[in-house]
Parts: C-alpha cells; structure tokens; sequence
C-alpha cells in the first residue's frame, strides 16, 4: 500500500496541476478582447452616418450581439421602437432619448435599458459625436413609427 501511495500522490498532483493548465487555457480561449486600434466599423446603410464595431456576435444580424455604436454629433433618430429590449452605456456625448414627449439626456458614463416596442425618439445631442455600447439578446431592429410627438 505504501508502494501505491508513493506513486499515486505525485500522479495525482501533476494530473491537478495539468488540469488547473488546462482550465486556464479553455478560459483564455474563450476571452475576447478587441483594443480600439483593431474594432472595423460599419455604417449603417441610410442611417446618416451611424457607424457600429460589433465585438460579440453581429448588430446586423438576428442573434445576440454586444456593439460600440457611434452616433455623429447633433444626429436624429426618427420615432420608432425597438421589437427587444436594448441597453445601452453612454461613453461619450449626451445622448437622449424622448418617452412621451420627456426628453431624458444621458451623459458619458450613464446607462439605459429600453424596453422592447416602446416609442421613443433618439439621438445624439450637438457638440460631441456619441460613442454608445449596446447589447440585445437578439437582433437589433428598428420599426418606424407614425409621428405621436415632435423630438426636442
């Protein structure tokens, strides 16, 4: 038995050490990381100039995503909704947005959830273009609707 345990301890310790590697490995693997230099931004086709680097699954597509989404100073989103719900980080700006009629502005450094098919308008306020960071768990979309109320 002695026999057995002198083996077995030092076995089992390198098996847990290369599992602890290997545990390590499989969670760098899984790590995203996407420094400015290296986000690829894409405008959104008939959007006045709002461009979005995803980093995690696709804007534009029907599956979740997470996105930089940058709006051009003093930039207007029609009244619409969104059919999911969307949050979104202000990094830089004031964006706004405009719930019946209330126009509620988010500085850099604020967070808003919208929830999904609520009217609203939106926009980057003047001065300083709006870098915003959005997430859905699914697609992103945006369904015009008939003007209820005259953005700020």
């Amino acid at each position: 038995m002695k026999r057995f345990a002198r083996h077995a301890l030092p076995l089992v310790a390198m098996l847990a050490v290369i599992a602890a590697c290997t545990d390590q490995a499989l969670i760098k693997k899984r790590m995203i990381s996407f420094p400015v230099s290296e986000l690829e931004w894409i405008e959104l086709p008939d959007s006045g100039g709002i461009k979005y680097a995803n980093v995690r699954g696709d804007l534009a597509g029907e599956s979740p995503y997470e996105a930089f989404v940058l709006f051009p100073a003093g930039k207007s989103n029609p009244y619409h909704y969104h059919s999911r719900d969307i949050s979104t980080v202000v990094m830089q700006g004031t964006f706004y947005a405009v719930v019946d009629g209330e126009r509620t502005e988010y500085p850099a450094g604020s967070f808003y959830f919208l929830p999904g098919r609520l009217d609203h308008f939106s926009g980057c306020a003047e001065g300083q273009d709006c870098l915003l960071f959005q997430y859905q768990d699914e697609g992103f979309d945006l369904v015009p609707q008939r003007v209820k109320a005259k953005a700020d």
